[in-house]
């Protein structure tokens, strides 16, 4: 049966946490609240890496992406989310289903590709300090982006293809609170272990080689730190980069949990949870992290407020 002839199925019943009824209104508090910090932490990094000239740089120009990515990623999934916590009839379109399972695939891949690219970047600074202007050219900075979200968003159109296009005989209830691959492979009516084998070869190609460069170009950013003579310069490096490890922690950490551990009599309500953190908390954190963590952007953040109330007396 093919793609097209399953949109007969116009719209998919999204489970949730229906089975826990109580637990709806505080999730929904919890969830609009994290949507409105997300959107203002990422939208203020954006604005403030733009607007102020010191912050032009390679390793700024990187955090603007990972924020645009985190500001679409939220937006793909929080919305219906909160739609479906307030009304009995928790459903989604087909084709909002397939916009949003795309569209998360699409902006998690992108992301995987694009954390490794900021360690590059980090490695180059600490490592390589007199190369750093030579190498992190600004043609290069916008190739590895632009690289970044072609491979996560290639990627995402043969998964998508290969999830919708597998039969569900009627089937259309979600055993989740989105339409994700792994909840999508249920609904078939016929064996899908090469496609569960594609997930997970996909799933070490975007979270253990990322996870494995970032660890690597880490141990050989710490080897050159710990020469740094100043105290003050040591302190400082591990700081920045101690806010990139935590993004990488948060991020990797629950992607692994939900793509590459083995089922278990609990794996679904995991899977659930590490959704939460993979598509919620993560792009909550990044701007926090990288904001209260970081004394450039809070410099920038408070000469941004300083010349607007110039400007408006």
């Amino acid at each position: 049966m093919s793609w097209a002839n399953e949109s007969i199925i116009e719209e998919f019943v999204l489970l949730g946490f229906s089975d826990q009824p109580w637990l709806e209104l505080p999730l929904f508090v919890v969830f609009l609240t994290s949507y409105i910090v997300t959107i203002f932490g990422n939208f203020n990094i954006i604005l403030v890496s733009r607007l102020d000239p010191k912050l032009h740089t390679p390793m700024y120009f990187f955090l603007t992406n990972l924020s645009v990515i985190d500001l679409c990623y939220i937006t793909c999934t929080v919305p219906q989310m909160l739609v479906n916590l307030l009304s009995i009839r928790k459903v989604i379109s087909y084709g909002g289903c397939v916009v949003q399972l795309y569209m998360f695939l699409a902006l998690g891949a992108t992301e995987c590709v694009l954390l490794p690219v900021m360690s590059f970047d980090r490695f180059i600074a600490i490592c390589r300090p007199l190369h750093y202007s030579v190498t992190m050219h600004q043609r290069l900075c916008l190739q590895l982006a632009a690289v970044s979200w072609i491979i996560g968003f290639g990627n995402s159109v043969w998964l998508s293809i290969l999830t919708f296009q597998l039969p569900r005989c009627g089937h259309y209830v979600i055993d989740h609170f989105l339409c994700e691959v792994p909840a999508m492979l249920k609904l078939s009516c016929v064996d899908t272990t090469a496609n569960e084998a594609e997930l997970f070869f996909v799933s070490v190609i975007f979270h253990l080689v990322p996870v494995t460069l970032i660890l690597v170009s880490y141990a050989f950013i710490a080897q050159a730190i710990l020469k740094i003579q100043s105290a003050e310069g040591r302190q400082k490096a591990f700081g920045t980069r101690g806010s990139h490890l935590i993004v990488v922690s948060l991020f990797y950490g629950t992607a692994i949990s939900m793509y590459l551990l083995p089922p278990s009599p609990h794996s679904q309500n995991r899977r659930k949870m590490a959704s939460l953190f993979y598509g919620i908390i993560s792009p909550m954190m990044n701007p926090l992290i990288y904001t209260l963590r970081n004394k450039d952007v809070k410099e920038a953040f408070k000469r941004l407020i300083k010349r607007v109330f110039l400007t408006n007396n």
